[in-house]
């Protein structure tokens, strides 16, 4: 391969956001002649435009396009057409910093069978529902640490070998919705016996406005990629995710206080956020699994001969 980075990149329907994602792109202190982007649209067109302006700003920018199937399958699409050593992925609402891609390679330079996840900053200003959002995140990758390694990294900052995702079979395309596939995805990189890093350095700025129902419903969808997660451990016959244990959620209520920025409203408002996103996870948890219920009444597995 003579490229370093294929830089993917799902959207769906979000036009001047993936432009703003590119022109970081295309800020880069990385060479431009040792990259290459794909765009992967998931079947939300509206981005002619968009072609001809990154045409101008790329050595080599590629748009792919598939009938709508989620975030994860269009991933996929990216890799099956990625010419680089490296696979790097971000999402189309995010904007990476201009040393995002050579923070990315001095880690996977020292780790090669590593996978590398950046530090993702929330960088709508003003904005409570998307402030919790991020910062539960930042609780996540301190809270999910196993002996200094973290447990997940989250799919619009991280990094692999080209090879390693083939390996491992990329993205579970079954999850449809934007929540889960990340998580699955480091659960089988795990139990691969490959090691996960955290590259700091590595820093993306992640524009995702939204409401208290927007909150509700990113957070009820991660609930449903948590049961279809649950399930796909067992099976595969993988570690199932465990419950956590009530000084998970102390900790968790105590972040705000004493690892957020702002006044004293702010944080306890993120306090409270806290807690509805893990009752909307909870909600969406109990309704997946109702519909799983109902779903094996209708096609009952197929039983050994």
């Amino acid at each position: 391969m003579d490229l370093d980075f294929s830089v993917i990149i799902p959207t769906y329907r979000r036009p001047d956001a993936l432009r703003a994602c590119l022109r970081s792109l295309a800020c880069q202190d990385y060479p431009g002649d040792r990259f290459e982007v794909l765009v992967c649209d998931d079947g939300g067109g509206g981005l002619e435009g968009l072609r001809d302006s990154s045409a101008r700003c790329f050595a080599r920018c590629t748009f792919l396009r598939q009938l709508h199937s989620g975030p994860a399958a269009a991933r996929n699409l990216g890799a099956r057409n990625a010419r680089g050593r490296f696979l790097a992925f971000t999402d189309d609402d995010c904007e990476p910093s201009p040393g995002w891609l050579s923070a990315l390679g001095q880690a996977l330079r020292s780790q090669p069978d590593g996978l590398v996840g950046g530090h993702t900053i929330n960088a709508i200003g003003g904005n409570l529902c998307a402030a919790a959002s991020q910062q539960l995140i930042d609780f996540l990758y301190v809270a999910y640490v196993d002996q200094s390694m973290p447990r997940f990294l989250t799919s619009n900052n991280f990094a692999l070998s080209s090879g390693a995702f083939a390996s491992l079979g990329g993205f579970d395309g079954s999850f449809r919705l934007p929540a889960g596939e990340d998580r699955d995805f480091c659960s089988r990189w795990r139990s691969s016996g490959r090691p996960l890093l955290y590259m700091p350095t590595a820093v993306v700025h992640h524009s995702h406005w939204l409401t208290l129902r927007g909150f509700w419903s990113q957070h009820f969808r991660y609930g449903q990629g948590a049961h279809q997660l649950r399930r796909r451990t067992q099976e595969t016959g993988r570690p199932t995710p465990r419950l956590e244990p009530p000084g998970f959620y102390l900790r968790l209520l105590s972040y705000p206080f004493t690892n957020v920025a702002g006044n004293a409203k702010d944080r306890f408002a993120i306090a409270i956020l806290f807690v509805v996103s893990q009752t909307a996870n909870a909600c969406g948890f109990a309704r997946e699994a109702m519909a799983w219920v109902q779903h094996r009444k209708r096609v009952p597995p197929t039983q050994p001969e």
